[in-house]
């Protein structure tokens, strides 16, 4: 569904998206893995409606949004005019957005502290709704970052699990920018297997074929599907 005062990036929108699966097609062929076991998804943040239609009719069904107040803003419509969608949160979770979070997202990629987990498990009591989960790494433990410390995710994932009976389904990791993304990817994949979770969310547009090459399962694609922000 395209309009008259469609811009030419929103035309160009579905080749960028074509572009995308054939790499990481290739990506999971050169790793030995099934396209299938990567899930890519489509990082949608601060793009509006308009832009987002051309890829979703182009096939595409799994999106990322930063901010739930956004993702609120203009997704109900969408996931209503276009069934099946899936809605991930990749960025961070306030308590208090909790409750409108687990309303409307599928899974949420940034569980990185105690209050978050009990402010999940009280809205999965109250909704009666799971979203998949994934435990943020802050794998080179920047400040500035929010995450998990690698030498506590042992302890927190314990914690999300017994004492707050939250289903961890993976872990999520961002490397800092100036850093070759393989160790930290790496690692994020060990941490995983010792806790016995089969999803990695790690690997963006500039990344992603590195990601899948080290297990990731789902791939947060942005710039190289929507253009630059």
């Amino acid at each position: 569904m395209t309009t008259e005062n469609s811009s030419p990036l929103t035309a160009r929108l579905p080749n960028g998206l074509s572009a995308v699966e054939q790499d990481i097609a290739h990506a999971c062929k050169e790793a030995r893995r099934d396209r299938s076991s990567v899930t890519l998804v489509a990082v949608s943040k601060t793009f509006d409606a308009d832009a987002i239609v051309p890829v979703i009719e182009a096939g595409q069904r799994v999106f990322g949004e930063n901010r739930v107040q956004e993702a609120k803003a203009k997704w109900p419509g969408l996931m209503s005019a276009y069934p099946g969608i899936a809605l991930h949160l990749i960025g961070p979770l306030q308590s208090n957005k909790a409750k409108e979070a687990v309303a409307l997202f599928d899974a949420i990629h940034s569980v990185d502290r105690p209050s978050i987990c009990e402010a999940l498990a009280r809205e999965f009591d109250s909704q009666q709704r799971r979203p998949q989960l994934f435990v943020q790494l802050n794998t080179g433990e920047e400040p500035q970052k929010a995450g998990v410390a690698p030498s506590e995710a042992d302890s927190f994932i314990a914690s999300c699990r017994e004492k707050y009976r939250l289903p961890i389904s993976g872990l999520m990791c961002i490397p800092p920018v100036n850093d070759a993304p393989a160790p930290h990817f790496a690692l994020t994949a060990k941490i995983a297997a010792r806790n016995g979770l089969n999803n990695l969310s790690m690997g963006m547009s500039a990344d992603f074929a590195i990601a899948i090459a080290l297990g990731a399962t789902h791939v947060r694609i942005g710039s190289a599907i929507f253009g630059k922000r």
